[in-house]
């Protein structure tokens, strides 16, 4: 079986790759971390305007329906120019939502609008520090209204429709679509790691929403959610990792000390194999996950936990030898290593911890052997 790219995928590919090097350079993101904007959104309204935000959306509701496949290679190279958008959040997860539970007044309403870059979305299910259970759950949904509180809201400050996970009636847990323009919502920006990523502390007070799927199926649904946005995740991560291994490979070529280059030294050369070998692993997980995504496999779970466990890694492990490389100059504010650093450690904690993704690999694993 060939799980390689098509010709075809790998010129999209390219076609992004050449508009984010022009539309958002390193200048670009640094911008936004230096309080300059909450997001790039000039890039925002280029990827709509490209009818990238749209890729898996669907003619029939605006978007191209090219697939998941070439979603994925999207995120790729999203991760590997840290563009500071909230393209994860409005097309992995609101959109997504919407194309597997949304009614058909739902899709019609909200994906144009999606598509078209005029509607941003956010997931708001996190409530307190620790990984999500359904009993730290306090948010409640009665006659129409939200009431409650979300924290670590990723672009929460920008979005515009929101993803709640609330409490029912019934005491079962739902999804609801929230529209955040509403007096009712009240948001502050949380400061994070990585402040190229809106983040958000979002309260809700007798906010209108209304249900999206089943009423009291809004855990299993979420569950479903995220693993297809892990994949997605994932191939940000592993673009990112393949950027941080460059930036290292052509340091050490360009770097001498002692009249050699310092690539040339056996610790640099391990370290780079190092990195080398954890973003391969992490690619040929990514690759196979990005099949189960675009197929609806079975293997699904197990497959996105697998790639986003070995992208975490390798993203982690690349941004933070990257650093190291560098030496001292890597550690400056100047020097753009830093920039993956802080990315790779918030994509660590997007959708759930590595504990948390390791915990889904075995889970998985074990229901696969018995």
């Amino acid at each position: 079986m060939n799980f390689d790219f098509s010709d075809d995928q790998k010129l999209l590919r390219d076609q992004v790759a050449r508009f984010l090097g022009e539309a958002c350079p390193i200048a670009v993101v640094r911008s936004v971390l230096d309080g300059k904007a909450q997001y790039a959104a000039e890039v925002w309204r280029g990827l709509a305007s490209m009818g990238l935000i749209g890729t898996a959306v669907p003619e029939a509701h605006g978007g191209t329906g090219a697939g998941y496949l070439e979603l994925c290679l999207v995120a790729e190279q999203l991760g590997a120019s840290l563009a500071p958008t909230p393209f994860a959040s409005t097309v992995y997860l609101v959109a997504e939502a919407l194309l597997r539970f949304g009614s058909d007044a739902q899709k019609q309403k909200y994906l144009p609008k999606i598509v078209s870059g005029e509607t941003k979305g956010a997931l708001a299910a996190t409530e307190t520090v620790a990984a999500l259970q359904p009993a730290s759950i306090a948010t409640t949904f009665a006659n129409g209204k939200l009431t409650g509180e979300k924290l670590v809201v990723v672009d929460g400050g920008i979005a515009d429709l929101a993803l709640v996970l609330a409490r029912d009636g019934s005491g079962g847990l739902s999804l609801y679509l929230a529209e955040l323009a509403h007096r009712s919502v009240t948001r502050r920006d949380v400061c994070s790691v990585d402040p190229t990523r809106n983040t958000a502390h979002v309260a809700f007070s007798g906010t209108p929403a209304e249900l999206l799927g089943k009423a009291g199926a809004g855990l299993a649904e979420l569950e479903k959610l995220l693993d297809r946005a892990a994949v997605l995740v994932a191939f940000e991560q592993l673009g990112g990792a393949q950027r941080a291994l460059s930036m290292a490979v052509g340091y050490a070529k360009e770097r001498f000390a002692f009249g050699r280059p310092i690539g040339s030294f056996q610790a640099i050369k391990h370290m780079l194999a190092d990195m080398f070998v954890a973003a391969k692993l992490a690619e040929s997980n990514c690759y196979y996950a990005a099949w189960a995504l675009s197929t609806d496999s079975a293997d699904l779970p197990l497959a996105a936990a697998t790639a986003r466990v070995s992208a975490t890694q390798a993203f982690q492990q690349c941004a933070k030898d990257n650093i190291q490389v560098h030496g001292g100059m890597g550690f400056t504010w100047e020097f753009d290593c830093h920039l993956y650093y802080r990315r790779s450690n918030f994509l660590a904690l997007e959708l759930g911890g590595l504990s948390t993704w390791e915990g889904r690999v075995v889970a998985n694993l074990s229901a696969t052997a018995a």
